[in-house]
């Protein structure tokens, strides 16, 4: 069996790539401490991929320093390189990541600040109107991805 499941921080922001089949890749760094005895901490460091539309999700909702848990395989790869030289890179392909920390700071900002430009443009009257309208959630089947309108 194939398993792993670490938590830790992110060391660096994720960088997200469409690669030309129309899959979206994301690959970030996590640090996990282990405890040596005697209060020493000993840090390890984690390279981390994910595909598809995790991809997106970890691209858009995680940043460094983040607190995580992580779900996958170890996965090695091989390549040689122009030299000849023969590298090997070994990574966690994420079957799932969960947030232990919430969201970046700058997510936050831009929403409240989103929240702020709606409601000092929409005029008193709309805003009551308007609400009633608003209670009811959009559906969407489970199969389907979920619409950006709907996920922010």
């Amino acid at each position: 069996m194939n398993k792993v499941l670490i938590a830790g921080r992110l060391t660096r922001d994720p960088e997200m790539r469409a690669l030309a089949s129309g899959k979206h890749v994301t690959q970030f760094s996590v640090a996990t401490t282990e405890y040596a005895g005697n209060g020493k901490e000993r840090p390890e460091y984690h390279n981390i991929v994910t595909w598809d539309r995790l991809a997106e999700v970890c691209g858009r909702y995680l940043g460094k320093g983040q607190q995580v848990a992580i779900e996958g395989r170890i996965q090695t790869r091989t390549w040689d390189d122009e030299k000849g030289l023969r590298h090997w890179k070994t990574e966690i392909v994420a079957t799932s990541v969960e947030m232990l920390s919430g969201r970046k700071k700058k997510d936050y900002a831009a929403e409240s600040s989103a929240e702020l430009l709606e409601a000092a443009a929409a005029p008193a009257g709309d805003a009551e109107a308007g609400s009633a309208a608003d209670e009811e959630e959009p559906s969407v089947p489970a199969d389907e991805p979920i619409p950006e309108a709907i996920a922010a």
